[in-house]
């Protein structure tokens, strides 16, 4: 009988992303004066570059 792979063989063979995604938010005022909400995914290389997001 073949050896079945087990979950943990599993997980070692996937390759870990070394980027860290953060969803941002940005408020934009219309003319009006009402506020529309854009977001968008971004991918850093660490999370301490968040603040450089524009």
């Amino acid at each position: 009988m073949a050896k079945q792979q087990s979950f943990a063989d599993k997980a070692k063979a996937k390759k870990k992303d070394a980027h860290v995604n953060v969803k941002v938010i940005k408020a934009i005022k219309t003319d009006k004066g009402a506020y529309k909400f854009s977001e968008k995914f971004v991918k850093l290389d660490d999370i301490s570059k968040v603040n450089t997001i524009k």
